[in-house]
């Protein structure tokens, strides 16, 4: 078991780490709505993850050499690529469709999602407590969406399918980056990305004219680059029930993109859904650091 950084500055550095990283997204979210709506999205995936793993290449081979390549694990190293790519191209797909506020809640429903895994598939024991913030989260999620409602559309769904892939993502991630190196990880991730969307790129390519929205291709793979990276950093050094809170804030920097970029405002409805999933994700992991407080102990080196 991994021994964190016992010192109250590491633990600073890693939720600092987290917010700036969820920054990140929150830009990627924006621009990735933006291209959207003039790029095919595969091809726009494939830039993001092809932008990525030549970064971490170009960086890192030179001063890691072979040794980039070294892992325990490389078939959690391609799983771990997978569900990323697979939890991109929903995101994609979703933005194209919805507000990024909107969106960037329903994600938020992740670690609550993670619980009722862990009731499931691990066997762990869930407090009714922990139910209830469960079920208040998906009732948030409910509100956004509105199944039945006249603002109600099946691509309202996709956010659903990312929330599970991106549930497994995090899990997997916050268990590999105990042991493995990150930007190893790092660069996996960006070549099994770029490999499995080249693919599929012959039949979705389309030059732009437009230097605007290449610049905004560069600038969407650069904030996935950076964001992911200062993740897995974060991860490594602070236990994700400490980090799990500062998740949220995610929520607010994509409301300042969508207001900024497409001047929208979410509805009432979408507010009240938006504020549960807040609530009930940040006093989920406030219940998590208050348990592990007894279980998980600095350790002396």
């Amino acid at each position: 078991m991994r021994a964190y950084a016992s010192t109250p500055q590491h633990a600073l550095g890693g939720i600092a780490l987290l917010v700036a990283a969820v920054a990140c997204f929150a830009v990627l979210d924006t621009t990735t709505k933006f291209i959207s709506l003039s790029v095919p999205v595969l091809m726009a995936l494939w830039f993001r993850y092809a932008f990525q793993a030549i970064a971490t290449t170009v960086a890192m081979l030179p001063k890691r050499g072979w040794s980039l390549f070294r892992t325990a694990h490389p078939r959690f190293q391609c799983l771990r690529g997978v569900l990323l790519l697979t939890s991109s191209m929903l995101a994609f797909f979703s933005l194209k469709y919805m507000p990024v506020g909107e969106f960037t809640a329903i994600v938020m429903i992740t670690p609550l999602v993670i619980t009722l895994m862990a009731s499931i598939k691990l066997g762990e024991r869930v407090s009714m407590l922990r139910w209830a913030l469960v079920v208040g989260g998906f009732l948030g999620t409910l509100t956004i969406i509105r199944p039945g409602g006249d603002t109600f559309d099946w691509t309202m769904l996709l956010p659903i399918g990312l929330v599970i892939s991106n549930a497994w993502f995090q899990i997997l991630t916050s268990q590999m980056a105990r042991t493995e190196d990150p930007v190893t990880m790092h660069f996996y991730t960006g070549w099994v990305g770029t490999l499995l969307a080249s693919l599929a790129l012959p039949f979705a390519w389309n030059w732009l004219d437009s230097w605007t929205l290449w610049v905004s291709l560069g600038l969407m793979g650069l904030m996935g680059t950076i964001g992911h990276f200062m993740m897995i950093l974060a991860y490594a050094r602070t236990p994700v029930s400490t980090l799990t809170p500062f998740l949220y804030a995610q929520i607010g920097f994509a409301m300042l993109g969508g207001w900024l970029a497409f001047s929208h405002v979410p509805d009432q409805a979408s507010m009240i859904g938006m504020g549960m999933i807040a609530v009930c994700g940040a006093a989920g992991a406030w219940l998590a650091v208050r348990e592990s407080r007894v279980i998980i102990q600095p350790t002396e080196s």
